[in-house]
């Protein structure tokens, strides 16, 4: 009993400490990418529905990006929209903008995969409706590509900094993640891209299967498949804001988690190191991750089972403490003043934390049970 606590210990302490350090060590001696200064003609392509609230500002956005008109062309795919999201974006006149609307509701992935069929060039960007790139981030994304490695290119997602417990522990969450997939690239790929803001080569795509959820998954590691890198610019951003709410963040990365085990069984062959570029960093990055909740619970009832001896009874408190301390950011997370203030800032890393866990495990169940609808539904609430 106790080798296998300390072992599942050392499991969670890897996960979220050991394999970042390893990662920061290796990513010094990391292979650069050869960036150009060539614009090529782009394809950037969004499904869509029901985006009546952002979708004008969206466009207007894109619009103005820096990069040449006759270089740039917007595909949108409505999928089986029922509110004014068609009217708003057939109003725009603007020729650059091609719009293919669908009236029955079908899927993203079906969506992506028609529009990316229906693009007329050799760059395709992927974006969603509601962030907001940065005049030059079309630029440079596809500077990357002069390297004739690359296959494919995430920008980073910036997320707007709020006050309350959640938004700041899902804030540092979000940072932490960029930083390892800044690394992994460094050594080889990243295993997803923001689906906000990526881009690949059109000749490499593959056909997303349409009950997949992930397609910014999928899509680089077909690519990663195919011999090509996956990485990561942190100098193309797009901008977001943060969840405010903890029934957003979870009904968000739930999905996440169950698009996980999906992807899992796609790629068997990627966990090979033998074969695989990214095994280590699939095992120890996604993997590990979504186990990290059943080892959690396990490190607890065996530290159950272990009180009678003295060594275990702190460890055990000081699981007792940190569960409380998440309890309690979860119960002070709307408060703004007095006490209560001070504890959700004390306690809100371990809130978040356990949050994300707990949804990491609705995710696995949702997978076990095929309960996860494949249509896109937004987490966040329009305003």
């Amino acid at each position: 009993m106790e080798p296998s606590f300390w072992f599942l210990i050392f499991l969670i302490v890897y996960c979220y400490f050991g394999y970042p350090l390893i990662l920061g060590l290796l990513g010094r001696w990391g292979r650069p990418v050869r960036k150009g200064d060539d614009l090529p003609p782009v394809s950037l392509v969004i499904s869509v529905h029901n985006e009546e609230d952002v979708i004008h500002a969206k466009l207007k956005n894109l619009l103005s990006l820096d990069y040449p008109r006759d270089k740039l062309e917007i595909l949108i795919g409505s999928d089986g929209s029922s509110d004014q999201t068609d009217t708003i974006i057939a109003s725009l006149r603007d020729p650059r903008v091609k719009l293919f609307a669908n009236p029955q509701r079908r899927g993203k992935m079906t969506t992506i995969n028609e529009l990316v069929q229906r693009a007329g060039n050799g760059i395709i960007v992927f974006a969603d409706a509601r962030q907001l790139f940065d005049d030059d981030a079309v630029k440079k994304l596809v500077a990357n590509f002069a390297d004739e490695t690359v296959g494919c290119v995430s920008g980073e997602l910036m997320l707007s900094k709020k006050e309350n417990p959640t938004s700041q522990g899902i804030n540092l969450y979000w940072n932490y993640e960029k930083w390892l997939r800044s690394r992994e690239s460094r050594i080889h790929s990243m295993l997803g891209a923001t689906g906000a803001i990526y881009a690949i080569r059109k000749e490499l795509f593959t056909p997303v299967p349409s009950n997949i959820v992930l397609d910014d998954m999928y899509v680089p590691l077909k690519i990663v498949e195919k011999g090509y890198r996956a990485i990561f610019d942190e100098t193309a951003k797009a901008y977001d804001e943060v969840a405010e709410s903890s029934r957003e963040e979870h009904t968000r990365k739930a999905r996440t988690l169950f698009g996980n085990y999906q992807i899992f069984g796609v790629f068997l062959n990627l966990f090979n190191p033998f074969r695989s570029p990214v095994a280590i960093q699939l095992f120890s990055h996604k993997f590990l991750r979504v186990v990290v909740p059943f080892l959690m619970i396990a490190v607890f009832l065996l530290n159950l089972g272990l009180l009678h001896k003295d060594l275990y009874r702190p460890v055990f408190v000081l699981q007792l403490l940190f569960y409380a301390m998440a309890v309690l950011g979860c119960l002070s997370r709307h408060e703004k003043y007095g006490i209560f203030r001070a504890v959700s800032k004390v306690c809100y890393v371990p809130y978040v934390f356990c949050l994300l866990n707990f949804s990491a495990l609705a995710g696995f169940f949702k997978f076990a049970g095929a309960r996860q609808d494949i249509a896109w539904q937004k987490a966040r609430k329009q305003k």
